[in-house]
């Protein structure tokens, strides 16, 4: 029994060590188109998101904007799957879009796997109304969006503009859905150049329902300007991590909670991390390391993948996955450990595309 057991042990670290990708394999990296702007019926596709299904399938959100490259329009929200690790995807899926040719935004796709399966989607409606969907198939099919708007009166902040994400939430060990949203107090155009800290500000919400009701954590603390675009994870104590875009801070900004989003700490620039005021995406790769995404440059390019071994405090393996123009991005980890990269790209500007990216840890500590 003793020897059973033992055997048992080992083949299950085995597979521990091959989900999480060895270091000392051969450094790998491949990419595929996954939207291409003009194709399809869309002018632009924007804002990815992507995640991993417990069975394994790739799902890859994004806005499908009809007419141009603009953040407000006929704008719908499309997926994409993918059955064998990226390398080839599905014709693309209408997960939801209201009005026909009517200049109706829906997009902001915020995805959450819990580990039961279910795949919840949160999105925003002309960036003022909140809803949630889910697929109990693998995102094949998708319930009618239930709206939520109502729950973002307990942020106590008068809200004109909300977005969730954009990006990938999260499932804490405790079993709390987490979802990063921002909101702001005027529409846009922002006329008001000068630094106005609380007109944008970041929290999440949460569900401990398996996704059947949300409710409003809080905001971080409106200590530097105009934070928003935030993505989280769990650190190994517990903890969630929040990674913010500031206005023309240079750099990230992050801030932490202890109770599970119900209260942040002041927000703190991570000289670090370089950004030129753009989206970015963490994730957690294993018990020890996590991985980020942005471009690291003072414009939209040279998209850069680092890899963290002390939960996000330092940051010492980098590589630069994408020199030319690039902007938002998301990131997911396969079931065999190999890592996603869904981001948008092109030749002559950042948003002419949404390619994605699979690479291995080695890929990233093989810095030439």
């Amino acid at each position: 029994m003793t020897f059973k057991r033992s055997s048992m042990l080992a083949m299950i670290a085995g597979l521990v060590l091959s989900a999480i990708g060895c270091s000392n394999g051969k450094p790998t990296l491949s990419r595929v188109d996954v939207y291409v702007g003009g194709q399809d019926g869309y002018h632009t596709y924007r804002i990815p998101a992507i995640v991993v299904t417990v069975k394994g399938t790739l799902l890859a959100f994004c806005e499908g904007r009809k007419n141009s490259v603009h953040d407000y329009g006929n704008i719908d929200l499309l997926l994409k799957r993918s059955k064998n690790g990226g390398l080839a995807w599905s014709q693309q899926i209408v997960v939801h879009e209201q009005g026909g040719d009517a200049e109706i935004t829906i997009g902001n796709p915020c995805p959450i796997v819990d580990r039961q399966g279910i795949v919840h989607l949160l999105f925003t409606r002309n960036n003022q109304r909140l809803f949630h969907t889910r697929s109990t198939d693998d995102g094949h099919t998708w319930s009618k969006p239930i709206e939520h708007t109502g729950i973002l009166a307990g942020f106590a902040y008068p809200l004109v503009r909300v977005a969730t994400g954009p990006g990938h939430g999260i499932q804490m060990r405790s079993g709390r859905l987490i979802a990063p949203v921002w909101v702001c107090d005027r529409p846009l155009p922002d006329v008001n150049k000068e630094p106005t800290y609380a007109r944008y500000q970041a929290g999440v919400i949460y569900s401990d329902d398996r996704g059947v009701t949300w409710h409003a954590g809080t905001l971080v603390p409106p200590a530097l300007d105009r934070l928003n675009e935030n993505t989280v994870f769990q650190r190994a104590d517990g903890s969630l991590s929040m990674n913010l875009r500031g206005r023309k801070h240079g750099v990230r900004v992050v801030s932490e909670s202890a109770d599970g989003g119900q209260t942040w700490t002041t927000p703190v620039p991570d000289p670090n991390l370089p950004c030129p005021t753009c989206q970015a995406s963490i994730l957690r790769l294993s018990p020890r390391e996590v991985i980020f995404s942005n471009p690291a440059s003072d414009t939209r390019a040279n998209l850069t993948i680092r890899l963290s071994r002390d939960d996000a405090r330092t940051w010492p393996h980098s590589r630069v996955l994408d020199p030319g123009p690039s902007g938002y991005s998301d990131l997911a980890v396969t079931r065999d450990g190999h890592i996603l990269c869904l981001y948008e790209c092109g030749e002559r500007a950042y948003h002419q595309k949404i390619a994605v990216a699979r690479f291995n840890r080695a890929w990233i500590m093989t810095n030439p």
